[in-house]
């Protein structure tokens, strides 16, 4: 039983091999140059370290191995696209040229379609490891105030409506003004530029797009966000729940109480 993996960069790429290990996968693991974790060299069967923009080598090593499944796990930046240091191939330039645009969610579709097209299905990260995603609660010590909670629903709007614009699924806002939104940047970057601005108490919402294909690019929050609150002095972070997911739990809301952040996982229609 084999489960193929094309790893970008942070900690979700170990944990899903992780948990496939467990379960008895056979790893077969693309680990992107300049993203990946070596650790992925141990943790997988076999490992092939591809340039992000030789699609057709990533195509190649799968079908080599006759992989049928593949998750996509870690984060691909899309700033990596104007960066000299990834180098596309033929069929790389032929899928980007062939796009209107460059946002995210054209990029990703057409990837996952060409991908398909070779017989190699995209499965759903959330779906195989269902314990990463977001409950629906209060999940920290910290209780979020009646402004905070205020912030949290204004910041719902504005994050849901740049997700469906395809800009970026996070937004830092406080009384009810926002102070930055997230772009290519990121989300950590993102919550020190709104912390800047805001100073001490911001509110941070990082929800899905209203068009979220659960396969590519779900929202993931981990100790780096954290570590990004905490420089910020920002108080609560929001997330939807069941539509993003947390890794490495335990730690994430360990550091959060010991800052005396609010977690939230939020469901809004």
């Amino acid at each position: 039983m084999q489960i193929g993996i094309i790893a970008g960069s942070g900690e979700l790429p170990k944990i899903i091999s992780k948990d496939a290990k467990e379960r008895g996968y056979e790893i077969v693991t693309v680990a992107l140059e300049g993203l990946a974790s070596a650790e992925m060299n141990s943790l997988s069967d076999r490992i092939k370290w591809v340039n992000p923009g030789k699609l057709g080598e990533i195509i190649k090593t799968f079908k080599d191995y006759r992989v049928k499944s593949v998750l996509m796990a870690g984060k691909v930046p899309k700033s990596l696209l104007i960066k000299a240091n990834v180098i596309p191939d033929m069929k790389a330039i032929k899928l980007l040229f062939s796009l209107k645009n460059k946002n995210d969610d054209e990029i990703l579709k057409a990837l996952t379609d060409e991908i398909e097209k070779e017989g190699i299905e995209i499965i759903d990260t959330a779906s195989f490891s269902p314990h990463l995603l977001t409950p629906e609660g209060v999940l920290t010590k910290k209780m979020p105030s009646a402004d905070e909670q205020k912030d949290i629903d204004f910041g719902w709007n504005i994050a849901k409506e740049i997700g469906r614009l395809d800009i970026g699924q996070t937004v830092v806002v406080k009384s009810r003004s926002v102070m930055a939104v997230e772009a290519i940047e990121g989300t950590d970057e993102a919550i020190l530029r709104g912390g800047k601005l805001a100073g001490e108490g911001a509110v941070v919402v990082k929800v899905s797009k209203p068009q979220q294909d659960m396969r590519l690019d779900v929202p993931a929050v981990g100790i780096d966000t954290i570590e990004a609150m905490i420089s910020a002095r920002a108080t609560v972070l929001a997330l939807e729940s069941y539509k993003s997911l947390i890794i490495n739990r335990d730690i994430f809301l360990n550091n959060a109480n010991n800052a005396e952040i609010c977690i939230i996982g939020l469901t809004k229609k």
